[in-house]
């Protein structure tokens, strides 16, 4: 099976909401404005609540609340919409399937502060629009739920070979099933129309030097997810860090030496951010 293959499948048992799908295919036409596509997210009141949460929080710092969808599309503007409708459907799509493989809470919990992150990281960079890479960090391992939901048996090797070999992930699942998570990620966003920049940056994110488009995104991608896996040593076991390529930091304009500060920024976004995106069925009680 290949991942193409794999997300076909997966394209029919997580769908995006179709105000998800619309407003995608509204962002793409100027003849819609902020009051047009506020009132199409506005009919789901689930993804209304979550939107306004997220931009209401200390991870966007505005001074006055936002009470309105439309305020918050012309506040945070068309292009990081199109990012957090995204982010907001999809955590929530996939919260709905059973997930016996993967701790739902430890993955969500990894992937907000991989996507706050690398945020920080894009900031820092002078990224354009560095909010797009909150999105990228954030569904960076999507690809770990397809697998888990539609290959739970080979999901289950690679997380027993990944504990008896103490090797990263995606060298194990090339493995086992000939492509890693990052491929299968790509590919369902390719597959839900998203920005080329966001899928590239996913699909390549373990291997930035091979992205042929998308570079810096990428790497920022890559050194947001290995700082990730770094600030967790301890809390989730015996990970296995990947190391730094040299190729980030020349792509990046980066040293080492930058990422404490940004370590010291993420831990006080972190919360907020969690709090804002997680369903509240992963929530303790």
């Amino acid at each position: 099976m290949t991942p193409q293959e794999l997300v076909s499948g997966v394209v029919r048992l997580v769908s995006l909401p179709e105000v998800c799908i619309r407003v995608n295919e509204m962002l793409d036409d100027p003849g819609y404005n902020a009051t047009d596509i506020g009132k199409v997210i506005a009919q789901d009141t689930g993804l209304t609540a979550r939107l306004l949460k997220i931009v209401n929080s200390a991870f966007y710092g505005y001074q006055s609340r936002i009470e309105t969808v439309s305020r918050a599309v012309t506040v945070i503007g068309l292009r990081e919409l199109r990012g957090l409708v995204l982010a907001a459907s999809a955590v929530e799509s996939f919260a709905k399937l059973p997930n016996d493989i993967l701790n739902m809470v430890n993955f969500w919990r990894h992937s907000v502060y991989c996507g706050v992150v690398a945020q920080l990281v894009a900031q820092q960079c002078n990224v354009l629009h560095s909010e797009r890479l909150f999105v990228a960090g954030l569904l960076h391992d999507i690809g770990k739920l397809v697998i888990s939901n539609k290959l739970p048996k080979d999901a289950k090797t690679v997380s027993e070979q990944i504990k008896q070999k103490k090797k990263p992930d995606y060298e194990i699942e090339l493995k086992v099933l000939g492509f890693d998570h990052a491929e299968v990620g790509g590919e369902l966003l390719k597959e839900w129309n998203m920005p080329e920049s966001l899928y590239t940056a996913v699909k390549y994110h373990h291997r930035p030097k091979d992205a042929m488009k998308s570079e810096i995104e990428t790497c920022i991608v890559n050194i947001a997810n290995i700082m990730t896996i770094k600030a967790e040593l301890g809390v989730e076991g015996d990970a296995v860090v990947p190391p730094f390529d040299e190729y980030v930091w020349r792509t990046t304009g980066l040293q080492e030496s930058d990422l404490e500060s940004i370590y010291s920024m993420a831990g006080v976004l972190f919360s907020e951010a969690l709090d804002a995106v997680l369903p509240q069925s992963y929530k303790p009680m």
